[in-house]
């Protein structure tokens, strides 16, 4: 009877833990879950729009086209490449925030739409953009 009763007590001393661990486990998912939604707290001051200034128009672009032919048009005036210099500085002077689009012919001379850019640079005229077309 003693080995019985001494079997019996040996199985009560050993305490299963399984569950607890489990029940920690999932503790410790909840807190690592929630926690990040708790301490994000981030104070932001966002600009409120202003309903008393208008839109601004849109800027005037002016195009700058040499033809196949060698022929230079800026807002479809005539211009001679010597005269072109002048003309843009003027138009630098009477808009600093002058917009320019040069549009070369497909066959024009690569070395005429270089001089064109080069009068823009002088004229220190910077928002320059170049017109492609789509090859089809």
């Amino acid at each position: 009877m003693k080995k019985f009763s001494k079997g019996h007590h040996g199985s009560l001393n050993e305490l299963n833990i399984t569950p607890l661990l489990d029940l920690a486990f999932v503790l410790l998912v909840i807190f690592i879950i929630t926690t990040p939604q708790l301490s994000n707290d981030l104070e932001m001051k966002l600009p409120s729009p202003k309903k008393d200034k208008p839109p601004s128009p849109p800027p005037k672009i002016n195009r700058l086209t040499v033809e196949s032919s060698g022929r230079i048009t800026l807002n479809d005036k005539a211009v001679e490449l010597p005269a072109l210099k002048p003309t843009l500085v003027a138009l630098k002077a009477k808009d600093p925030e002058a917009t320019v689009v040069v549009r070369g012919a497909s066959d024009v001379d690569y070395q005429r739409v270089i001089s064109v850019l080069d009068a823009l640079q002088q004229a220190d005229i910077t928002k320059v953009g170049l017109a492609t077309e789509a090859v089809q």
